[in-house]
């Protein structure tokens, strides 16, 4: 067995500018560990079938829910379950991890123009 690499957060981050283009991390038990930069609005998604989870490096994050609105700041997260509805949202640059299963686009079941097909690994 091989040891296992540490991965650096903030040295895998410095590697893109662009908003709302998640990067692959790290892949786990059929799931993958997605950094991301956000600005900006989001468009309304939701993911049928899997859990998203949200967790703030960097920054501060809203997601607006249909019954109401989540703020988090660095070092908190928040577990979105399947098929709710979620618009997430910042004023300033935020930097996020988040975790998805391995394969699901990034807009859940509503594509869009936001919706990125692969995502790259880094």
């Amino acid at each position: 067995m091989t040891t296992p690499a540490a991965i650096n957060l903030a040295d895998k981050l410095s590697q893109f500018s662009d908003h709302w283009n998640p990067r692959i991390a790290a892949c786990y038990n059929d799931n993958e560990v997605r950094l991301a930069k956000l600005k900006g609005d989001f468009d309304w998604h939701s993911h049928a079938d899997t859990d998203e989870l949200f967790l703030v490096i960097e920054g501060a994050l809203g997601i607006e829910f249909r019954d109401g609105v989540q703020h988090l700041e660095r070092g908190e997260m928040i577990v979105v379950p399947k098929g709710v509805e979620h618009r997430p949202f910042c004023e300033n640059e935020v930097h996020v991890m988040i975790m998805d299963r391995e394969g699901e686009p990034n807009t859940g079941i509503n594509a869009s123009a936001r919706t990125r097909e692969t995502l790259e690994a880094i």
